[in-house]
């Protein structure tokens, strides 16, 4: 596979503001294409910025590129959707792909590496936001004991929970 070449259609989306930003941003990220090594960009297309049409969010954009490139091998392209993650991948050529045993191997082992490093950020991110709800909902105890207004919404249910946690563990 990594004699073989092979050409494909990245689509990249980006959403920000102002619009002007936006399509430069997007065309910086779309050159750190350049970067990889094993691979040319044959053709690129940044669309205009339009306006999100949500009548809740104001001045917010969105456009996409569509870059075709050539890449040596497989290994190439899948360091440009691990690392700039597009939002939609075609290979237009060659029609039929061959791995070797190991080539493959290596790729699916790669694909499993990117995997747990995102499983293991989603879960220190819950473990942070769970340990940030505990401390806001003590908080938010001793806030009403000095007579003061919950901080919370809706927090009835969660603020009687955690007392009893309280109470059951001295």
């Amino acid at each position: 596979m990594k004699d073989q070449k092979i050409k494909a259609i990245f689509t990249f989306e980006m959403l920000g503001r102002p619009a002007e930003h936006l399509k430069a941003t997007l065309s910086e990220f779309v050159d750190k294409l350049e970067t990889i090594p094993s691979l040319s960009i044959e053709n690129k297309t940044i669309h205009e910025p339009k306006p999100i049409e949500d009548e809740k969010v104001k001045d917010l954009f969105t456009t996409f590129a569509e870059v075709e490139v050539s890449a040596e091998g497989f290994d190439a392209l899948l360091a440009v959707i691990f690392n700039l993650l597009p939002a939609h991948v075609e290979i237009i050529e060659p029609h039929d792909l061959t791995f070797a045993n190991d080539e493959l191997s290596n790729l699916l082992s790669d694909l499993t590496v990117k995997l747990h490093k995102y499983d293991e950020v989603v879960k220190r991110i819950s473990f942070e936001k769970n340990l940030l709800n505990k401390k806001l909902i003590e908080a938010d105890i001793e806030i009403k004991k000095l007579g003061g207004e919950s901080i919370l919404k809706n927090t009835e249910d969660t603020t009687s929970e955690t007392e009893e946690k309280k109470r059951e563990s001295n």
